[in-house]
């Protein structure tokens, strides 16, 4: 049981998270502009918070490159090009809001020249475990497919991308991961369920690179990890026409 000044530390911690979302959420939604300066004692009346905690959540947006104190002016909006992308937060900030189909493709072109170069180092410097776990996650990817069970697909689709940028053996790209995760749990978001049309090929696409890794065949496991990720930002291109009531590019 938490008392006295555990319980406050514990309901400083709610408030600042609760502050820190709804922050970074409006400025990634436009409502903050860049170059607006927040109004420090509106914020902190309209989430009823002191201004440690509201402090404490200025310094994290700060660390993420999205709001900058300035002497004598005050903490002004920074634009996009300042933010840290990479950070799983501004991720998931980005996917709930409706930069979700802008996003997806910026990443997705990213990973087009990533991943197929971890595929590539892959299938020469994977474990025998690590090959099997591969394997593995690629079979419950086509289990959840046939099952509708979306939620197991999505989770299956992340430790499979997450397994093989681990085992490329390059720490940059392994820690390339932890962004690969945050975007595909973005998926969540969508109001379409997982589990579409594209989904069988893409599950195909999965299981044929796991097969080019256990081979060895760094070729193969290029060309495969290539032939995954084009189609998906293919996927995405499409929807994002259609969501804009024109067709896909």
């Amino acid at each position: 049981m938490i008392t006295g000044d555990g319980l406050g530390s514990w309901r400083e911690r709610g408030l600042h998270a609760r502050v820190l979302n709804s922050l970074g959420q409006e400025i990634v939604d436009g409502r903050y502009a860049p170059g607006d300066i927040l109004n420090l004692d509106e914020i902190s009346a309209a989430f009823a918070v002191s201004r440690s905690v509201l402090r404490e959540a200025l310094r994290v947006l700060q660390s993420l490159g999205m709001v900058e104190p300035r002497q004598r002016v005050g903490t002004q909006v920074l634009p996009r090009g300042a933010w840290d992308l990479m950070n799983p937060q501004i991720i998931l900030w980005r996917g709930r809001g409706p930069e979700y189909f802008t996003q997806m493709r910026e990443m997705l072109e990213m990973r087009l020249g990533i991943e197929p170069v971890a595929a590539r180092l892959s299938a020469r410097l994977m474990t025998d475990a690590q090959l099997v776990a591969v394997a593995e996650a690629a079979a419950a990817m086509v289990a959840a497919d046939l099952a509708g069970d979306g939620r197991r697909f999505l989770e299956s689709d992340i430790a499979f991308h997450c397994l093989i940028l681990v085992g490329s053996g390059n720490s940059v790209m392994g820690h390339f991961a932890g962004t690969v995760a945050a975007l595909l749990r973005t998926r969540e978001e969508e109001k379409r369920f997982t589990i579409t049309e594209y989904t069988p090929p893409s599950a195909h696409r999965h299981n044929q690179l796991a097969v080019a890794l256990a081979e060895r065949d760094a070729d193969a496991a290029h060309r495969w990890s290539y032939a995954t990720i084009e189609a998906t930002l293919a996927e995405f291109m499409q929807e994002a026409g259609d969501a804009a009531g024109r067709p896909g590019v």
